[in-house]
């Protein structure tokens, strides 16, 4: 007689359960796959052959390895109308989620240019909306990363809307947590007043632009022929308008620059930047720095020699370079700490300020006071530039804004002239009247209303204009512009007053600067309570 078999019913089950578990992973292995695929092969392929990464090529280069968490993976659009039921991309263009960089929490979206041009649908703003609603919570930075045509035409109004809900984000951000935003693409209609509402914009010269309207709209509404680089391309932005904070060569390059100025900034308005450790001696001397400053006092000189020879090993981050040269404003260390730079140059338009390099100038202040970055200024501007071009661009409410931004701030501030402070350029640029905490300047430095040739005419025009003598004249011009010269031209009149600390030599400034910043580390200021300022805009 044959044995009797004993099924194991508790195997069979357990078989069966194990290669259900191993086809659901498999289904989502695949998912994942298709996920990472964007719009296809084909365009990922013409992606590459722009010269342009994947979102997901950015985001690697961006973050530190491994780090990425990806959210969102799997939503698609929900839109039925002008067939697009029929195209159904998973992440719906663009790639969300938080890393590190530098060990640092950062979140990060990144538009992707295969799925429908990067073009932005309710889903997408939602997803958009999601990380920035984290990073809030968190109190990590934003990068943006811009490659989209725009708004999906097909969705009409909830594009709109959705558009509208980032925005919003962006304003309740501003100030609390860092945004970056990386436009390696186009940006055009209402997509550009995202990156415009955050604190730093980077272009690629090659292939990225921003622009309200574009070229068909321009030529057909007022005749004007422009080309897309001309109307809204790296070059105009980072020089003309202002509107981008830096342009590279390459996405690599724009990807490395973030990490850079991630370096210096904290991760929101309640912590303090990094601390570096510092192997650049805090009194070494600069012996230089006591002959920069030429005898003539209208000759130029760069201040950015006078910078890279005071900071921690030379090394500057600055921002804006192309734009108002007259003014630098950049990031540096002093003994390890972050510190925001601003400084009038001489080699350009002898350092005068104008409406961009105020509106430079006020930008880059509040930035600093908000993130809790001190500020470092140093001086040497002759006035504001004269003209009607100036006047009729509203040169005063400029200039306002770089004098409320001084006067608004309560991070530490020190202040160093160099050589020219006269009148109102004297007032806005950190003087001791706008609570600045520490004001030092060197012998060369010269502190008045106006230029001594300025002032004697003011001064003495009426007996200048009856001497009729032109060799008498010119003996009186010469001796009262020398009299008001030696009054005057000196750091001494306005240290009589303790409008300044302390004159200091040049060669010491590194080291004077950074035992103020190490004084002021425990200051202690705030702003009377109020809804918000109304800052001359």
């Amino acid at each position: 007689m044959r044995p009797v078999l004993k099924v194991n019913k508790d195997i069979i089950i357990i078989t069966h359960n194990t290669m259900l578990i191993e086809q659901k992973i498999q289904e989502l292995l695949e998912k994942r796959g298709e996920a990472r695929l964007g719009g296809g092969q084909k365009r990922i392929d013409s992606q590459h052959a722009k010269g342009k990464m994947t979102a997901r090529e950015r985001i690697a280069i961006l973050l530190d390895e491994g780090s990425f968490e990806e959210t969102d993976m799997f939503v698609t659009h929900r839109t039925v109308d002008f067939g697009l039921d029929k195209q159904q991309y998973l992440g719906d263009g663009v790639v969300t989620g938080h890393g590190t960089i530098d060990g640092r929490v950062v979140y990060v979206y990144a538009q992707d240019f295969t799925v429908f041009g990067g073009a932005l649908s309710e889903t997408m703003s939602l997803k958009i909306c999601k990380v920035m609603d984290q990073a809030m919570k968190v109190g990590a930075p934003v990068i943006g990363i811009c490659d989209s045509g725009g708004a999906r035409i097909q969705e009409g109004s909830r594009s709109l809307a959705g558009y509208a809900e980032i925005f919003q984000r962006n304003i309740n951000a501003s100030g609390v947590i860092p945004q970056i935003s990386a436009i390696f693409g186009p940006c055009a209609g209402g997509a550009v007043y995202s990156p415009a509402l955050t604190d730093f914009i980077i272009m690629t010269n090659a292939g990225s632009y921003m622009f309200l309207t574009g070229p068909k709209v321009v030529k057909t509404v007022i005749g004007e022929d422009v080309s897309t680089d001309d109307l809204g391309g790296a070059r105009i932005h980072s020089q003309k308008s202002g509107v981008a904070h830096f342009a590279v060569e390459s996405e690599e390059e724009g990807l490395g620059l973030i990490r850079r100025l991630m370096s210096f900034i904290p991760q929101n308005n309640m912590e303090n930047a990094p601390l570096v450790e510092c192997n650049d001696p805090i009194d070494r001397m600069e012996d230089a720095l006591n002959q920069i400053i030429p005898d003539n006092p209208n000759k130029p000189y760069n201040v950015g020699d006078i910078i890279t020879a005071i900071v921690d090993n030379g090394d500057f981050l600055e921002i804006h370079k192309n734009y108002a040269k007259n003014i630098i404003v950049g990031f540096a260390r002093f003994d390890g700490m972050s510190v925001g730079i601003v400084a009038n140059n001489p080699a350009f338009f002898a350092g005068v300020l104008d409406c961009d390099a105020s509106r430079k100038g006020a930008r880059f202040v509040r930035f600093c006071d908000a993130f809790n970055i001190p500020i470092v200024t140093l001086v040497d501007v002759p006035g504001f530039l004269p003209g009607t071009g100036q006047e009729y661009n509203g040169i005063i409410v400029h200039g306002a804004k770089l004098l409320y931004a001084y006067g608004e701030s309560t991070v530490p501030k020190v202040t160093v002239t160099l050589r020219k402070s006269y009148g109102g350029s004297h007032l806005v640029m950190g003087c001791k009247q706008l609570r600045n905490d520490v004001n030092y300047a060197w012998p060369s430095a010269e502190i008045a209303v106006m230029g001594a040739s300025g002032a004697v005419e003011v001064l003495d025009g009426k007996k200048i204009a009856e001497i009729q003598n032109p060799e008498e004249r010119a003996e009186f011009v010469a001796q009262k512009v020398d009299e008001y010269t030696k009054k005057f031209a000196n750091p001494y009149e306005a240290a009589k007053f303790g409008y300044i600390d302390d004159v200091i030599e040049p060669r010491n400034t590194r080291f004077r600067v950074i035992r103020a910043l190490r004084t002021l580390e425990t200051k202690r200021l705030a702003n009377p309570e109020k809804k918000h300022s109304n800052i001359p805009l």
